[in-house]
């Protein structure tokens, strides 16, 4: 048997990813759309700066996880290098959940709440019946997938997988990746499929063929500024600048405890997360509807009573929202959102369930209560 020259196969190059083999095996994984950049990426430090002073501004309140350090002080999320410093390529890949229901901008009957769209995923399971999908654990499924097929094709390399929950910034990541541009509301615009989307970060030791590709999608937000207009709570401080901490998706998902009564104004009738930036970017109006079979809209949860979601005890929120992201807000933290839409509403038929609640020993919801009873009397 002819092994060849041993010494030639000791200095053969090791493989090297391309950007077309990476897109090509995401879009058989199941998603919409994919990209891969090298690492460091050509923004790499200025995108590290810019995360550095966010988080040094406070603007992350109490999302103290996104505060983690390394031991010699360096944020853990400033760059994939930190905490992995034998990363060299990352691909990261979209799917888009856009869908023909309305908007939070749109004309709603009154005593009606949001939920943010992404958090309407579902899926019909074999019996024919439409249950709640996380989104997490369904593209974390597919990223895997992807995570696997590259195994297979390369061999042993070192790889994370992550949706949502990794130690990195999947909006620069994703413009380094090419996939689109950071807006005005710090969301990241898909020239094509607008920005409603999430995103699946898969970061490996692998080498990029095309490593020296420049890839940047243009600003094509021009001089709109619909979403900085539209933010009622003032969040979007400056053309691509977010406090998180006046964020409507940050205060009715993230914050455990009292809203300030400025930013409960503002709040309207978001329950769960907010749209609005998004739902008044024209991008979005271009953007095609998803066919994602797996992250469907729940009816129910496009315009929900108030009503309803006020009469759920603990067990039927449970019930209701297993499975959903909707559970990251907890019982409470939904209950304090839904009293501050009532008081939002000016419906003085949300009174009596404000009453039983203004008793609370749970202080997020009592102050909650006692400020929408006073919106409902001043109205």
């Amino acid at each position: 048997m002819n092994l060849g020259n041993p010494e030639t196969a000791r200095h053969s190059p090791a493989p090297r990813l391309t950007r077309a083999q990476a897109r090509g095996l995401a879009l058989e994984a199941g998603f919409a759309e994919a990209g891969a950049a090298p690492l460091p990426h050509g923004t790499d430090a200025r995108d590290a700066e810019r995360f550095v002073q966010w988080i040094e501004a406070g603007r992350a309140g109490s999302m103290h996880y996104l505060e983690r350090r390394v031991e010699d002080g360096r944020l853990v999320r400033s760059r994939v290098s930190v905490p992995f410093p034998w990363a060299r390529s990352v691909v990261v890949c979209f799917a888009p959940y856009h869908s023909q229901q309305p908007r939070s901008t749109d004309a709603a009957e009154p005593g009606r709440g949001w939920i943010a769209r992404y958090a309407w995923s579902s899926r019909v399971d074999a019996a024919g019946v439409r249950r709640p999908s996380d989104y997490h654990k369904v593209l974390l499924k597919r990223i895997r997938a992807l995570e696997t097929r590259l195994h297979a094709e390369f061999g042993e390399f070192e790889s994370r997988s992550y949706v949502d929950t990794g130690p990195v910034v999947e909006r620069s990541l994703a413009v380094a990746a090419g996939l689109g541009w950071t807006g005005k509301n710090t969301c990241l615009i898909h020239p094509r499929l607008g920005s409603y989307g999430f995103l699946a970060v898969l970061v490996t030791s692998l080498a990029l063929e095309d490593d020296a590709t420049q890839l940047a999608v243009p600003d094509r937000c021009g001089s709109c500024r619909r979403c900085l207009d539209a933010c009622p709570t003032g969040a979007l401080t400056a053309p691509y600048q977010m406090d998180g901490t006046r964020c409507i998706s940050y205060l009715t998902i993230e914050y455990k405890g009292a809203i300030a009564p400025e930013l409960m104004e503002g709040t309207g009738r978001q329950v769960f997360g907010c749209d609005i930036c998004q739902d008044v970017c024209p991008w979005n109006r271009k953007a095609p509807l998803s066919a994602d079979a797996e992250l469907e809209a729940r009816p129910e949860l496009v315009n929900p009573a108030l009503e309803w979601l006020a009469q759920m005890d603990e067990a039927e929120f449970e019930r209701v929202f297993n499975g959903s992201p909707v559970r990251r807000a907890g019982f409470a933290g939904l209950r304090r959102n839904v009293a501050i839409a009532m008081g939002n509403s000016r419906l003085a038929r949300y009174a009596p369930w404000l009453s039983a609640w203004a008793g609370t020993a749970d202080e997020e919801l009592r102050t909650a209560t006692r400020w929408a009873l006073d919106k409902l009397q001043g109205s």
